[in-house]
């Protein structure tokens, strides 16, 4: 049974529950400025079933795959046993549910928006994954969808405490939209052999290697460029793309055969994620204060 447990965890993976969790937690405290109910099950929400829903769902749909893929089966993705795969998927509704209940009672009438948002976050999540939908596997919006499961609880966390629409804002979920792109791009190209043995599409499959990893460096840079629009201390996160753009560089021209070589640029993006989400919160922090 603990491994049972274990496996079902591991498929959530644990290493990225902050990636989601975080966004939602400082949009809405930031915003509503009180640790409330829809605070407490939201984080808990975006913590753990969230993230159990998306890759746990996306490793039971990508079972035949994986197993040609020599990265699955660690913190970068389960490989779960096919006699787990219905108890993860139930595992996720499971826990997701009481939380959505207390959301959604949560919001109460007064932030309609806020219940679209949850909506279109949780169908993203699905259609991400599921046959029919598999929008993983169109090239493009298989980046955009991916980018979506970071930002929308940040934007869930703004339409339920109800933010204020501002250019500002609008430029800083913008340039954390195109993060999430250029990650999801970036994170395609160690897969471009075992996705193209498998007939699985993806922006990386789709556009090469090379160009893919081109992509992602634009999209990192334009994130930056972006920062220096929000409000202050904001334009100072503009840095924060630096790093990403360091790490990812060397791999500006690798070719479809070698694509496996840029898993040591991504072991090396999520260790900058805790670096940087860092110095996020510290901006946070001085953000705050400035507006205190």
């Amino acid at each position: 049974m603990g491994s049972r447990v274990a496996q079902v965890l591991v498929s959530s993976r644990p290493i990225s529950w902050i990636n989601t969790a975080f966004p939602f937690a400082a949009a809405y405290l930031l915003t509503a400025g009180t640790v409330d109910v829809t605070f407490v099950v939201g984080t808990l929400f975006f913590l753990v079933p969230y993230n159990l829903l998306m890759y746990g769902v996306n490793d039971v749909f990508d079972y035949e795959s994986d197993l040609r893929n020599p990265r699955k089966g660690g913190a970068e993705g389960a490989l779960l046993d096919p006699s787990l795969h219905r108890t993860v998927v139930w595992a996720g509704i499971a826990t997701a549910a009481p939380c959505l209940v207390v959301m959604l009672w949560s919001a109460g009438a007064g932030h309609p928006w806020s219940w679209f948002v949850l909506a279109v976050s949780l169908f993203a999540v699905f259609a991400y994954s599921v046959p029919g939908l598999r929008f993983k596997e169109r090239p493009v919006l298989d980046s955009i969808t991916s980018s979506f499961h970071f930002v929308s609880p940040a934007i869930y966390g703004l339409a339920v405490a109800g933010a204020v629409a501002t250019p500002q804002l609008a430029a800083l979920l913008t340039a954390f939209f195109c993060w999430g792109m250029a990650s999801h791009a970036f994170g395609a190209v160690q897969d471009v052999v075992p996705d193209r043995e498998a007939g699985i599409a993806s922006i990386a499959t789709a556009f090469g290697a090379r160009a893919t990893v081109r992509v992602a460096l634009a999209l990192w840079a334009l994130a930056g460029l972006l920062m220096l629009a929000t409000e202050w201390p904001g334009p100072l996160g503009a840095v924060l793309a630096v790093p990403y753009l360091v790490v990812v560089w060397p791999f500006r021209s690798i070719d479809d055969a070698h694509s496996g070589e840029a898993n040591r640029g991504w072991r090396h993006f999520i260790a900058l994620n805790y670096a940087v989400g860092f110095l996020v919160t510290m901006l946070l922090i001085w953000w705050a204060a400035v507006r205190a």
